[in-house]
């Protein structure tokens, strides 16, 4: 089936799909069964019954290993009957099928349809209190995305811009300089490399970007300099030597230029000595690349400048993107609300990526809701060892990820299966949405405009970003959130 290509860590998002090609075998290929659909009409309704139920466990699974085995028992229960319905279908076409195949289809059917009952029966084990089962995010009327998404405002880095830009000028030699910024995902590094790169200081400079992420490749780095310092989409060269000399040639005629490498990951001497010597400073120029990276000692390797550790916000700013993002200033309980908003923020522990997330997610919800967040177990992940070895991620991505409507958690899901900082076209992603029976059925709108709405809704919880070549029709997941993806996969397998 479909949703079996995000490794089944949206139990959510996969029953509707299940609901759905039950109700479509029913009417079709089932059609002139009668008992087989009747069979069918019951499994129906019992999987209509537990979507509930599922939401609640599912949003608990992240904390609680009984409710992870409940979600788990059951997400095995919908890939059977996935499977049952496509064998039958084959069957239904295979010109020398068997008599014996399609008797035993009933009593598979009823099988099926018991075990769905124990499941049914066993789900008072991991029943929810009440207050929590209302805190789904809706998605807005798709109306109010038609705009392009505007960048959230940067709050607070003041004295940390200031403090950097003093540093990376005093070290400026007749060599090219490197400025690396380290710090670990979801900090705001690439954000603080944005105020930087935008900064009135280096007006009269040619200003670049380049995305380099885990895939460090050499001659896409040149070639992408080359593009935006000469204006043009120029061949793309295809040998170091060329690219070189053609960099050699630019550098000179620009004179003043700034490049951001955004997201290094290649820690190899070797590697990161050819791309010095690929930006080596000619004679009557300068040249400044900042760097920004996790990993401090690859920003020890390729400074010329002492390495800046990007500290986290403080609890206030925290707080100033999550008043912002949420719109609370159009509140009419702001005084109670204000202590929980702000307790929300200290758990984001300085990083920029979740209060933003959180923000939005918290758009127009109640103060039920509010407090739901401050208080839910997920924040200890953030912070247990034992709970998520292998990851980074935080409570505030969790929670938001937790929230997220079931079509829209497919949706986010799928992008995980694109390597590390690989672009996404949004037109393709939201044909492989749409193909995929992602894209939530609606009589108003079309799959298409849908697809965009939740494109928009990702981009403004951050769980997407605009590539910076062409902000209109790519984006990328920064790496954070690719662990988010894995971290999600493996707890659904109980690892």
């Amino acid at each position: 089936m479909a949703a079996a290509v995000v490794g089944g860590m949206v139990a959510s998002g996969i029953i509707k799909v299940v609901i759905k090609e039950i109700g479509s075998a029913a009417m079709g290929k089932f059609k002139r069964h009668k008992s087989l659909t009747k069979h069918l009409g019951r499994m129906k309704m019992t999987l209509e019954s537990l979507e509930a139920a599922l939401s609640d466990a599912e949003r608990r699974s992240i904390t609680d290993r009984a409710a992870l085995l409940w979600v788990n028992r059951l997400k095995d229960a919908m890939y059977e009957i996935s499977d049952m319905l496509n064998e039958y279908e084959s069957d239904e076409t295979n010109m020398v099928r068997t008599i014996g195949k399609r008797i035993s289809m009933p009593k598979k059917i009823k099988k099926m349809q018991e075990c769905l009952q124990k499941i049914t029966d066993d789900r008072k084990n991991y029943s929810l209190p009440p207050e929590t089962c209302t805190n789904e995010m809706k998605l807005p009327d798709i109306r109010e995305n038609a705009g392009n998404v505007i960048e959230a405002e940067i709050f607070g880095r003041t004295k940390e811009k200031s403090d950097f830009l003093a540093h990376l000028f005093e070290c400026c030699t007749d060599a090219t300089t490197y400025g690396p910024i380290w710090g670990f995902g979801g900090i705001g590094k690439s954000t603080f490399a944005k105020l930087l790169h935008n900064d009135s200081c280096f007006k009269g400079y040619s200003r670049v970007w380049v995305y380099v992420s885990q895939m460090f490749d050499l001659k896409k780095i040149g070639n992408t300099i080359i593009s935006q310092l000469s204006g043009k989409q120029d061949k793309q060269l295809d040998d170091l030597h060329s690219i070189s000399i053609r960099l050699q040639k630019l550098l000179v005629e620009r004179r003043n230029i700034l490049i951001v490498l955004d997201d290094l990951w290649e820690n190899h001497p070797s590697q990161l000595a050819d791309l010095k010597a690929m930006l080596k400073q000619g004679e009557g120029c300068k040249v400044i690349v900042v760097v920004t990276t996790r990993d401090e000692g690859i920003a020890n390797e390729i400074g010329t400048a002492q390495p800046y550790n990007l500290p986290q916000l403080s609890d206030d700013m925290c707080w100033e993107i999550i008043r912002q993002k949420s719109k609370f200033d159009t509140r009419n309980d702001q005084e109670r609300l204000e202590p929980i908003g702000r307790e929300i923020a200290k758990k984001c522990k300085g990083v920029a990526l979740g209060a933003q997330a959180l923000g939005h997610m918290l758009k127009s919800k109640a103060f039920r809701e509010w407090n739901w967040v401050s208080n839910n177990d997920i924040w200890s992940l953030s912070t247990s060892v034992d709970t998520l070895p292998r990851n980074e991620v935080l409570g505030s991505l969790l929670l938001s990820y937790n929230i997220m409507p079931p079509h829209l958690k497919l949706c986010f899901a799928y992008c995980g299966i694109f390597p590390k900082g690989r672009k996404m076209i949004k037109a393709d992603l939201i044909h492989l949405w749409i193909a995929l029976e992602f894209v939530e059925p609606s009589d108003t709108f079309s799959s298409w405009q849908l697809g965009e709405s939740y494109v928009v809704q990702l981009l403004k919880m951050s769980f997407l970003q605009h590539s910076k070549a062409d902000t209109q029709t790519a984006f990328r997941m920064v790496a954070t959130l690719c662990s988010l993806c894995m971290t999600l996969c493996m707890t659904s397998q109980g690892l």
